[in-house]
């Protein structure tokens, strides 16, 4: 099969399989440098994130439209027509009520995981949800039946009807809105039963990392914060979903300008799908009009939302279905899908598998620095010793008894190095955990809560945005201020290392000065991403401290991911920084030991120098062959990389979807 003719999940199974592969190549190469001595604390660390970003690399892709614009049915067509059947529940009218999550997670059993939508009344996020599975309903499925999944599925459509004043707390009614949902014939309003939903099975692509997320129509996507917060912001793909026959509607355009535009990072994609196209198929028009049709509803739309025309794809999912389950060739070109999967794979794919590679070309590099800098180390000890013992030769008892002397001279010195080591270590830990202070929950809640507190039970008014921008300077702050206790334990490790250096002989690189900017960045787009919860557009949301306290645990989700990450990086740095400390060290130690040894040897006659000589260079022999080991071992890495990216032959040259 051609890489032309292979679909999405043809590619992204092959994409799978590489990064298995590669994660097991990792643990070889982790296993040969433990046993040559060279896996300190900080290469553990650098192995230990290399693996997991090769074997969990996630890759979310988002759906997002009003109701019945035929998103299950996308994603049926896309991902799961080897079933023979629909999955998603693809139905005429509301479908999907829920916000659902298509995932595999082993530590779970097949399933179908519902969150009860009374949750809502209570403050804590669907990530604080997550920590409790007790709170879940389970329902089982069996994976090796369409039937079974298609049934515990169904289960995400679930409704129930409540009052209106249960359907505020719960966010799906706001008075004086214009946009409510219509009361049934008993006077009630109907509400998905289920705030969230989680459906684990072991599907090939989904057991390779892809997540899909099937997401409600507008009113749900309002009421759930969290939704254009959090989730979609994470998703490396945003599908948003029009009807062909419709074009952008005024619901589907407030979808993109109020709650998906401003919150899809810049580091993610977005493709605007026309489905439907077959609505527009009749035996009256010919197939050129039909095209000239579709052009110009592409065209419309593209300028309607402000994005590039080779952004907006148009498809008929249903027909794609059907023609995958019935292996209808010309049925599949007409649907066009094929043009879509091309896009998801050279651009998404594409783009994901050049990220991964660069992650992993700079942390290779920094492992193979890393043991060679204990290679080089060990090698200098090794020369020294090779050198004093030659100048034993022919020599008598008080050359040994002088250099006896040395030695001893040399491990006062280093004893007081040891101690000058600790006093680093002792100031570097406590600027530590400044940093960490800094970073802390307790910022993150503190902030927050005087947030909350400001916004309970209150109508929106332009000070909101205000005090909103006001908390994320004060969080902003906090980065900043961990920057500046970061760029202090690089000039003390700078005057150390140099100290170390110059009066104890050590061979200390100056690490790079770590740099915390993007994450005050990130911080920056979450804030300008997230001020239209606090416009006056959403006044009437305020009025329920329910919606408040989910808006601000959902922003808070965030801030804590960007806190984390800058935490991360801190200790990483801390830790590279003193590994060279650590390995010096230890090599030194174990130098005094072979010297000293060495000595008492010779002295008792035990140790014949010529053999000793021979024993040191066979020791310098295998260092040259671990050095040539260790480049090439990094080397055959690094060209798995290479041919990979070669193999899956992403065509990256093609126009790129970007950011409205």
């Amino acid at each position: 099969m051609s890489i032309e003719s292979q679909t999405f999940n043809q590619r992204f199974d092959q994409y799978g399989q590489w990064r298995a592969e590669f994660a097991k190549e990792l643990s070889v190469f982790s296993a040969w440098l433990e046993g040559k001595g060279l896996r300190n604390a900080s290469a553990m660390e650098r192995l230990s994130r290399l693996h997991e970003q090769t074997l969990d690399d996630k890759l979310t892709v988002a759906f997002v439209a009003e109701y019945s614009r035929g998103k299950s049915e996308m994603i049926n067509a896309l991902f799961f027509s080897s079933y023979g059947r629909r999955i998603m529940p693809a139905s005429a009218g509301r479908t999907t009520m829920c916000p659902t999550e298509l995932t595999w997670d082993a530590t779970y059993t097949p399933s179908v995981r519902l969150l009860p939508i009374e949750t809502r009344k209570l403050g804590a996020s669907l990530a604080d949800w997550r920590l409790k599975p007790s709170s879940w309903l389970s329902v089982p499925l069996n994976a090796k039946s369409g039937d079974s999944v298609a049934a515990a599925v169904e289960r995400v459509t679930e409704t129930i009807s409540v009052d209106v004043a249960e359907a505020r707390r719960l966010g799906f009614w706001v008075d004086g809105a214009d946009d409510n949902p219509p009361l049934n014939a008993s006077g009630l309003v109907d509400v998905p039963k289920w705030r969230h939903a989680v459906i684990n099975f072991p599907h090939p692509l989904l057991k390779k990392g892809m997540v899909i997320l099937d997401t409600p129509g507008l009113n749900a996507i309002g009421a759930e914060p969290e939704l254009t917060i959090s989730l979609l912001p994470q998703a490396q793909a945003v599908l948003f979903i029009l009807g062909a026959d419709t074009g952008v509607t005024r619901s589907d355009l407030r979808i993109w300008q109020d709650l998906l535009g401003p919150h899809v990072d810049s580091s993610g994609m977005r493709l605007v799908v026309l489905n439907k196209i077959d609505t527009l198929w009749d035996s009256l028009t010919s197939k050129e009009a039909h095209q000239t049709q579709i052009r110009k509803q592409r065209q419309t739309t593209a300028q309607t939302l402000g994005v590039p025309l080779n952004q907006v794809i148009a498809i008929s999912a249903q027909k794609a279905l059907v023609a995958k389950i019935t292996k209808d060739d010309a049925l599949l070109r007409e649907s066009a899908i094929r043009q879509l999967e091309s896009v998801l794979v050279d651009t998404l794919l594409g783009q994901r598998h050049q990220l991964l590679n660069h992650a992993l070309f700079k942390g290779l590099a920094e492992l193979r620095a890393d043991a060679q800098q204990i290679l080089t180390v060990r090698l200098r000890d090794l020369t020294e010793q090779m050198q004093e013992i030659a100048g034993l030769q022919g020599k008598n008892s008080s050359a040994r008894r002088s250099i006896r002397m040395r030695i001893a001279r040399e491990r006062k010195e280093f004893d007081s190095s040891v101690h000058k080591i600790l006093g680093l270590r002792a100031a570097q830990n406590k600027l530590l955990n400044q940093g960490f202070q800094q970073l802390s929950s307790k910022t993150i809640k503190s902030e927050l809560a005087s947030l909350t507190a400001a916004l309970q039970g209150k109508m929106l008014t332009f000070g909101f945005q205000k005090r909103f921008f006001e908390t994320f300077d004060s969080l902003k702050e906090s980065v900043e201020a961990t920057q500046e206790i970061a760029d202090q334990m690089h000039r003390l490790a700078i005057d150390a290392f140099d100290s170390l250096n110059t009066e104890f002989g050590f061979s200390l690189t100056a690490p790079q000065a770590l740099n915390l900017g993007q994450y005050i960045e990130d911080l920056d787009k979450i804030a300008q991403s997230n001020k239209n919860h606090f416009s006056v557009a959403n006044a009437l949301r305020f009025s329920s401290n329910e919606f408040s306290e989910r808006l601000v645990a959902a922003i808070s989700m965030r801030l804590r991911s960007v806190f984390e990450a800058v935490s991360n990086e801190l200790e990483l740095w801390s830790k590279a920084s003193s590994a060279q400390l650590d390995v010096q060290l230890k090599e030194r130690r174990h130098s005094f030991l072979n010297r000293s040894e060495t000595i008492e040897r010779i002295e008792q006659a035990e140790l014949d120098l010529t053999e000793r000589l021979q024993e040191l260079q066979a020791d310098i022999d295998a260092l040259a062959s671990v050095s040539e080991q260790l480049q090439d071992r990094t080397s055959r890495l690094e060209d798995s990389l290479h041919s990979m990216l070669s193999s899956l032959d992403f065509d990256l040259g093609q126009p790129q979807p970007v950011r409205a």
